[in-house]
C-alpha cells in the first residue's frame, strides 16, 4: 500500500459501524451526492439541452453491439442515426428495432463519412478494433470500443498515438470499471480495509451454448448475405465459412479467446481498484476439454501473474481461471486478499471479510466479544467477520454508468477512466495469456513502458 496505509487503516477502523446487526446485514452502496465522486466519475443524469445531443453510429450490430446501443440510448440526449454491419440480416433487424429511417450500410467507412455522427460504438470482432478505432478518430468521431481494445499486443501503441493526436474521447468497454462495486472496493483498499494487498484471484464459469460462443447461425447465411471479403481483408484469406463469421470468438484470426473476452474484465477492475499498471510476468495453461466443435481456443484457461511493487501497491500475485465446462453453472468473482482481510467484488456489491483472530484493540473483535454472552468458555463455530455493501435498489448498473461517463466526457471535453492507455494495459496481459498458452512459456512485460521484455 501507499506510505500512509497504516494511518488510513486506523481511520477506517474508527469510522466503521461495528454492531452485530450491521455485520449481518447489507449496507447500501450509493453513488456520490455530488456531481462527481472521489475518482472524477459522474454519477447523475442530465438534464441536457438540445445542443448537448450526441448522435451515434453503431459499427457491428451483433449481440454486444445491440446491447451497448440499447444502454447508450438510455442516456439522455443520445440518438442513433446509423448502423453498419457486414451481414444483411442485422441491418434489416436494426431498421425493425430502431426505425425504417435509420441509415444502414455494410461499409463502416461510409458510416464514418457522415457529418451528423458525433461518436461511434465499435462492437465488431476483435481483429477489426484497431483499424476502425483509428479510422473513426481520424474522421473526427469519439469512440466507445468494446474490449479487448486490440487483437494483438503489437496493435496497442497505434491506437494510443491516434487518440493523443486527435484528442477524441476514447473509452474501452469493460463496463465494470465505472460500477459502484469497483468504486467501493477501491475506496476500501485505499482506506486499508484489508491491510496490505498480497494476492488476488478471479474466476469466470460458463456452460450454456450462447455463453460459450456457440452463437446461432442464420439460415440465410451465405457469401451473398455476408460481405466475407471485407471480413477477412485484414487477416488470412479463405473461402466463406459461416462458423468463422458468426462464431468468430472460437478462432484466433478474429477473436482473442477466453482471456480477451473475459480475463480482460478482471484486469480492468483490478487495475482500477488497485491503481496498478499491470503485471511484469505472465504464464498461462489450459486446454480444449469439451467443446470440440472446430474451435481453435481452449475452453479451460488458467493464468498466473506477478505484479511488481509500485507507488500504488505492494508486490502481489494474481490468479485467473475460466471454465466453459462448469457442471454447476459456476460463478463470477474478483477477490482481493490482504494481510488483514479480503474483498469479494462484483459490479453491484462488495463483501468485506476480516478474520476474528486479530489484535485485542481491533474494534471488530471488541464489539463482537461485547455482544457474546452465555458460557464464555465453550468453543463456537466461527467464520470471518463479513460486511456486504450493496447497490441501492434501482441502480442502473456498471454498463449504464460506463456509457454515461463516455457521453459526459464528450459533452464536457472531459476524460474517461478507461481511455486507450488504461484499455491497453488491461488488454495486454490478457493477450499475453494467449501467447503464453500457445508458446507454452512465461512472458515478461514492462507495465510502465507497455512493451514485451526479452529475457
Amino acid at each position: 500500500m501507499k506510505p500512509n496505509a497504516s494511518s488510513n487503516r486506523r481511520k477506517f477502523l474508527q469510522q466503521c459501524s461495528l454492531s452485530a446487526a450491521a455485520l449481518a446485514s447489507g449496507t447500501p452502496l450509493m453513488a456520490s451526492d455530488t456531481p462527481e465522486n472521489a475518482f472524477g466519475i459522474l454519477k447523475r443524469s442530465g438534464p441536457y439541452s438540445a445542443s448537448d445531443n450526441v448522435n451515434i453510429g453503431l459499427i457491428g450490430s451483433g449481440g454486444m453491439g445491440v446491447q451497448d446501443t440499447l444502454t447508450a440510448l438510455q442516456v439522455p440526449g443520445v440518438r442513433l442515426v446509423a448502423v453498419s454491419d457486414l451481414y444483411e440480416g442485422r441491418l434489416k433487424q436494426a431498421k425493425e428495432r430502431w426505425g425504417a429511417g435509420l441509415f444502414t450500410t455494410r461499409s463502416y467507412r461510409e458510416l464514418l463519412n457522415r457529418k451528423d455522427i458525433d461518436a461511434v460504438i465499435i462492437a465488431t470482432p476483435d481483429h477489426w478494433h484497431q483499424q476502425i478505432s483509428i479510422d473513426a478518430m481520424r474522421a473526427g468521431k469519439h469512440v466507445y470500443c468494446e474490449k479487448p481494445m486490440v487483437h494483438s499486443v503489437g496493435e496497442g501503441p497505434a491506437v494510443i498515438k491516434v487518440q493523443q493526436e486527435t484528442g477524441k474521447v476514447f473509452q474501452v468497454g469493460s463496463q465494470g470499471v465505472s460500477s459502484l462495486g469497483n468504486e467501493k472496493a477501491r475506496e476500501l483498499l485505499m482506506q486499508g480495509a484489508i491491510g496490505q494487498l498480497n494476492y488476488a484471484e478471479g474466476f469466470w464459469a460458463r456452460r450454456y451454448p450462447l455463453e460459450v460462443w456457440q452463437y446461432p447461425i442464420p439460415q440465410d447465411a451465405s457469401a451473398q448475405t455476408v460481405d466475407w471479403d471485407a471480413y477477412v481483408s485484414n487477416t488470412n484469406k479463405r473461402s466463406f465459412d459461416a462458423m468463422r463469421f458468426f462464431r468468430w470468438r472460437n478462432y484466433t484470426d478474429y477473436g482473442t479467446g477466453m482471456a480477451g473476452d473475459l480475463f480482460v474484465h478482471l484486469f480492468s477492475s483490478l487495475h482500477f481498484i488497485s491503481g496498478s499498471k499491470g503485471p511484469n510476468k505472465v504464464y498461462a495453461s489450459g486446454g480444449l476439454r469439451h467443446w470440440n466443435d472446430g474451435r481453435e481456443v481452449p475452453d479451460v484457461l488458467l493464468g498466473t501473474f506477478d505484479y511488481p511493487k509500485s507507488e500504488s501497491h505492494p508486490a502481489f500475485n494474481l490468479s485467473l481461471r475460466c471454465n466453459f465446462v462448469d457442471g454447476t453453472s459456476g460463478t463470477t468473482y474478483l477477490k482481493l486478499v490482504g494481510s488483514e482481510g479480503s474483498m469479494d467484488v462484483t459490479w453491484d456489491s462488495v463483501t468485506h471479510k476480516r478474520n476474528r483472530d486479530l489484535n485485542s484493540d481491533d474494534p471488530f473483535l471488541i464489539e463482537k466479544l461485547r455482544n457474546e454472552g452465555g458460557n464464555a468458555e465453550r468453543k463456537k463455530i466461527v467464520g470471518p467477520q463479513a460486511l456486504t455493501y450493496e447497490a441501492e435498489k434501482g441502480y442502473k448498473g456498471g454498463p449504464y454508468d460506463h456509457m454515461f461517463n463516455f457521453f459526459h466526457a464528450i459533452r464536457t471535453n472531459g476524460k474517461v477512466q478507461e481511455d486507450a492507455v488504461f484499455g491497453y494495459r488491461a488488454a495486454a496481459p490478457a493477450l499475453l495469456c494467449n501467447d503464453s498458452y500457445y508458446k507454452d512459456t512465461a512472458i515478461f512485460w514492462d507495465p510502465e513502458k507497455m512493451q514485451v521484455v526479452k529475457k
